[in-house]
């Protein structure tokens, strides 16, 4: 499960579910006239309460956050994970409501019920709060690019590394040693046998790959946002990769409003979405 790929909205599904989990443990109701400190049951000493608002709740925000993580989600009843958790955030909530409207429950039925002194105790507002909140947070966040924001941002590209320092990392961090090269050589100068006098060499033409390409773009890393699908350059509408967040990709051309990246496994295709990827 890759946590880079969570957004803010992730966090606040998450939020919500401690702070519904935290309400679970508080009472569910309070009658007129009999003191605060008198012993009332929470929500575990109600099971119908227990399971349609609490545990609904927070196993809605475990298949939104489980569903978000995962590189292939699988279904359930035709939904993936996310949208079946979105629509139990949402049965969450509206159960929560329904209990405060009517928290004596089933105590109507023996004439004890709301009218007569019956009122939601601390633990059933805060869970409805909670349940409103995660069940908001849930729906809001494929529409809110505020909320679609990676939770976890990027890490920051290697820092330059001193002269004839060898970089750390591999594919995938700026500054990285690239395929070819040879150990200790000189970015851009072929590597000299060992005790081999430095010769003046004529400045070779650099391979076709290197040339620069057309117009004014150069190469440069990124890393994206939010997981993003990557597609094949012949246009085809099915995706060949996706981009995941906190990893860096390097792009290698425009392609009208996208870029043309090559991924860790030497794949190319193009990046149709750009909006709020992070330069290297």
């Amino acid at each position: 499960m890759n946590i880079r790929s969570l957004t803010r909205g992730d966090g606040v599904v998450i939020g919500a579910a401690v702070l519904l989990f935290i309400a679970s443990f508080l009472d569910i109701y309070s009658i007129d006239g009999i003191s605060s400190s008198a012993d009332f049951p929470n929500a575990w000493g109600s099971a119908p309460l227990l399971f349609s608002v609490f545990l609904a709740g927070i196993f809605a925000a475990v298949l939104i956050v489980v569903a978000r993580g995962l590189p292939t989600v699988p279904k359930v009843a035709g939904l993936d994970l996310g949208q079946f958790g979105i629509a139990l955030a949402v049965f969450s909530a509206w159960s929560a409501l329904g209990n405060i409207f009517d928290p004596a429950g089933g105590f109507n039925n023996s004439g004890t019920g709301s009218d007569n002194g019956f009122s939601a105790g601390t633990g059933a507002i805060l869970g409805l709060i909670a349940a409103l909140v995660l069940a908001g947070a849930a729906v809001a966040t494929p529409l809110v690019p505020a909320l679609k924001g990676a939770l976890i941002g990027a890490p920051r590209p290697q820092a330059p590394q001193p002269y004839g320092a060898q970089p750390a990392g591999g594919y995938g961090y700026p500054g990285a040693q690239q395929p070819g090269q040879p150990y200790g050589a000189q970015p851009g100068q072929p590597g000299q046998p060992y005790g081999a006098a430095a010769q003046p060499q004529q400045a070779a033409p650099a391979p076709q790959a290197a040339q620069a390409p057309v117009g004014d773009f150069s190469p440069f890393w990124f890393a994206v946002p939010v997981p993003r699908p990557l597609y094949a350059e012949d246009g085809s509408p099915t995706p060949i990769a996706e981009l995941a967040p906190g990893t860096w990709y390097l792009a290698v051309e425009q392609r009208g409003p996208g870029l043309v990246a090559q991924t860790q496994d030497g794949r190319r295709g193009v990046l149709q979405d750009t909006t709020g990827i992070q330069r290297g």
